[in-house]
């Protein structure tokens, strides 16, 4: 009987010790966590820190449409000129301070400096302030129609709530504090650059009743913890994944995809519904990329299928062409404009570079070593340009150097550059509002500075035109403006893949890799 007794008491135990364990997932990025800044900084694994960390006003659903997120409810005045924003009850900062409207209005006009639709936002504002402790009020001077859909900006450069104190900083800096009111708690003591962070469940965060659709709805956290591991090699992160060392590959590079194949241990499958876009960003203010010309010559040698074979592989992980600046599948993707650019001309490109006054000096193409995508297209970039008579330096750096070098406007000879390739999410460039790659503010611009009055003509109209069938028209001139001018160029769509182990579940398809409603078996 004492046989039978002591052996139910420790199969009783050690189910209460099984239980007990923490639900860990392991998840390995293709770039390394370098900043905590959410709000200004536009590196998709910060991306996906904030959105574990932060919270937002409105969320963008699967269809982009933006839906309350820590809003309650609002309300609009008849003519469109104020907005009346009720926080949900409950929202508390990862330090137990509660969420104010003062910390909302101090979060936001924190991020209107640094967004280029913030910015179009805190120039059509008249008044922006807090009533009481759960009440925020916007008052316009002119109507501002996309208010939901700027407060819902999610992601890189997300519309992040912080802590007033947070929010407070210079705009300029990047922030190093990480307390947000998210469904997760960063641990900084674990944040180790180059190896490893760390976030846990926040027991205190109160998901919204809706399912989860898209970036919308209920936020509700089935593990305990998340632990980034960054591996820098593709191949031993997949490896990681098969030996069950990790659970999940962000951005897995597609020539690794067969590596799983007939593993019934790993799913490889698409979450984006937008998928991403190939960019090739010029230097507008250096010789040769500042003449029209010389950036006609680099267009008519892009052949699509070449770069997204080389950079995604299998057909089924890219569309056989896009000339949109808008994403081809989303609601905005005209093509309008490009017809000049559909099929490569090596002799026109080769005459426009002569042209342009190219005489053969070096063109920096600048990439990166831990991104294989990235690297591939960079790699058939410079093959082109030397098909054209182009000197190509390209020049491999890592992602963290990067992101800093790509900000240097000064001569190549002085830590420059002339070229940079890269892919950009589709949530980002399917709103004319939201697209980066298009912005042709001169200095104002994101990097690469593109300068034209045209196409910023009509970007303005279309922000300022509330009449859908008319904003579609103004749609198609932004395009044929774009097409004329190339503040850049268009490499391809593609859809990146995951990879992730059996016991994984409950994946949402988003606009990005988000950590809740996953679940993972013990």
């Amino acid at each position: 009987m004492r046989v039978v007794q002591t052996a139910v008491a420790l199969l009783l135990l050690a189910t209460t010790t099984a239980s007990a364990q923490p639900k860990v997932l392991r998840y390995t990025p293709a770039a390394d966590l370098t900043s905590l800044d959410a709000q200004t900084n536009t590196a998709l694994v910060t991306a996906q820190y904030g959105m574990m960390v932060y919270d937002t006003l409105f969320s963008f659903d699967l269809g982009m449409t933006p839906r309350p997120q820590m809003v309650l409810d609002h309300t609009v005045s008849p003519d469109k000129l104020a907005y009346t924003f009720k926080l949900r009850p409950g929202l508390k900062f990862h330090d137990g301070q509660p969420v104010t409207g003062g910390d909302v209005v101090s979060s936001i006009r924190r991020w209107m400096k640094r967004d280029a639709l913030g910015r179009r936002m805190e120039a059509a504002l008249a008044s922006f302030e807090a009533e009481g402790a759960d009440t925020v009020k916007m008052a316009f001077k002119t109507p501002f129609p996309f208010v939901e859909m700027a407060l819902a900006w999610s992601g890189s450069g997300m519309a992040a709530i912080l802590r007033k104190a947070d929010a407070e900083t210079d705009a300029m800096k990047p922030l190093t504090t990480s307390v947000g009111s998210g469904p997760f708690k960063f641990v900084p003591a674990e944040w180790r650059t180059g190896a490893m962070a760390a976030w846990e469940k926040n027991a205190d965060y109160v998901p919204r009743s809706e399912p989860p659709n898209g970036l919308a709805g209920g936020k509700v956290v089935k593990v305990d913890r998340i632990e980034l591991k960054y591996i820098p090699d593709a191949g031993t992160r997949a490896n990681a994944l098969k030996v069950g060392e990790v659970d999940l590959i962000d951005l897995l590079p597609v020539d690794l995809i067969p590596f799983f194949k007939g593993d019934a241990n790993v799913t490889v499958d698409k979450l984006s519904p937008f998928g991403g876009e190939g960019v090739i960003r010029m230097n507008h203010l250096q010789p040769p990329f500042n003449a029209l010309k010389a950036r006609q010559a680099l267009a008519h040698t892009i052949v699509q299928s070449e770069f997204m074979s080389a950079a995604y592989g299998d057909p089924v992980w890219w569309e056989p062409s896009c000339f949109s600046w808008f994403v081809c599948k989303s609601a905005n993707g005209t093509e309008a404009g490009s017809e000049p650019y559909r099929t490569p001309d090596y002799g026109r490109a080769r005459q426009l570079l002569t042209e342009s006054g190219y005489k053969g000096e070096p063109i920096v193409i600048m990439t990166v070593s831990d991104v294989p995508s990235i690297y591939a297209m960079a790699q058939v970039m410079a093959a082109n340009l030397r098909k054209i008579g182009g000197n190509v330096d390209l020049q491999v750096v890592d992602f963290g150097q990067l992101f800093a070098r790509r900000e240097n406007r000064k001569t190549p000879a002085e830590g420059g550059w002339h070229l940079i390739v890269l892919g950009y999410n589709g949530q980002f460039l399917q709103s004319p509002l939201t697209n980066p790659i298009i912005d042709s503010r001169c200095g104002e611009a994101i990097f690469g500075w593109p300068c034209d009055e045209a196409v910023e003509k009509l970007r303005t109209a279309y922000f300022n035109e509330a009449d859908a069938l008319r904003r579609k028209t103004i749609l198609d001139d932004l395009s044929k403006a774009a097409w004329t001018s190339l503040p850049s160029l268009l490499t391809g769509m593609y859809y990146n893949a995951y990879a992730w182990r059996k016991e994984v579940t409950g994946l949402l398809k988003a606009q990005q890799l988000v950590f809740w409603n996953v679940d993972k078996a013990k």
